[in-house]
């Protein structure tokens, strides 16, 4: 009897160690599994599907979040000091081993945060005006990634032929985001260049813009905006007091005419997330470093039209460009 239960005591205490054992190791493999950090910094829908892309382009290259990798999302409601507390927790406490950084307000927080870990820029217009990258074609540091700069020439081109009666033009963008400044300035020298006059409107926070859209409308006959958050945040405010006085409203960004806007020549906003997303995989395998990858820039565009839009302001559609461009509602 007694020699039974020395067995049997001895049988259950080779059971706990094995079974330890693989609970360790599987415990092992999973904090093992690499971690990509994503720091959006405001929830609208051009950034939103850039996220969807980068996910989308992450398992095109092999990393599901869960299987093989571990994703980790914040979102900084376009607050700064969350975006710096973000940028710290993905950094010191998920020790994400690449970072994402959606907008350039969330990818500067992410580098001024770390030197050492990769940074991918997803939805930066000039990353070196930005600070971000000495160069595009050799960004030199931890930092590369993907621009979406706009084709304004060509967003021009297709103003000038859908309303070609209209030479007034206001841009509105936000003063806080060095990325539309430097955009205002390029659209600004393409508009005139095609014959039309500009109004630049700059807006200090969300709360003037239903107020500026007012002056603007009074003042030009169409308004144009860059890639810019605060205003694509409130696109719905922009476009319900353009629509009061029938005035057009020709954004850079595809989700915002989706929203309102008549038409533009853009980058697919989910498209840019899939390349930030195999940008990041190719660092995280090994087979890119990020000092010596360059900037992509997409260098063309897809015409967007909303033809709902373009019939509620009297606004018709050349054939040869309709036949072209992606309809949306």
């Amino acid at each position: 009897m007694r020699k039974n239960r020395l067995s049997f005591v001895v049988a259950a205490i080779i059971i706990f160690l094995i079974g330890s054992f693989f609970i360790e190791k599987r415990e092992t493999q999973k904090e093992k599994l690499p971690t990509v950090g994503v720091l959006q910094f405001v929830s609208h829908p051009a950034l939103d599907q850039i996220y969807k892309g980068i996910q989308a382009g992450l398992k095109e290259e092999g990393y599901e979040d869960g299987k093989n990798m571990t994703l980790v999302f914040q979102n900084g409601q376009a607050d700064q000091s969350k975006l710096a507390t973000m940028s710290q927790q993905l950094v010191q406490e998920k020790k994400s081993d690449v970072l994402i950084g959606i907008a350039t307000p969330a990818a500067q927080a992410l580098a001024n945060t770390t030197s050492e870990r990769p940074i991918i820029l997803g939805a930066i217009t000039d990353p070196v005006s930005a600070g971000l990258v000495k160069s595009n074609e050799k960004p030199g540091g931890n930092i590369t990634g993907v621009s979406d700069k706009s084709p304004v020439d060509a967003q021009f081109d297709l103003i000038a032929k859908l309303v070609p009666n209209n030479k007034k033009v206001g841009i509105l963008y936000a003063s806080s985001e060095e990325n539309s400044k430097y955009q205002v300035e390029e659209a600004k020298k393409v508009a005139e260049k095609k014959g039309m006059t500009v109004k630049t409107y700059a807006v200090p926070s969300s709360n003037e813009i239903a107020q500026t859209v007012q002056v603007m409308a009074s003042e030009v006959d169409m308004i144009y905006i860059p890639t810019d958050n605060t205003i694509a945040n409130a696109m719905q405010t922009v476009v319900n007091e353009a629509d009061k006085a029938k005035v057009p409203i020709f954004p850079s960004v595809d989700t915002m005419v989706e929203q309102g806007g008549v038409a533009t020549v853009g980058i697919n906003q989910f498209d840019l997330g899939v390349q930030t997303g195999k940008m990041a995989a190719a660092i995280l395998s090994g087979k890119s470093q990020p000092a010596t990858t360059p900037i992509y820039t997409f260098d063309s565009g897809d015409i967007i039209i909303n033809q709902k839009q373009a019939d509620k302001l009297g606004i018709k559609i050349p054939e040869n460009i309709r036949e072209k461009a992606k309809i949306v509602e």
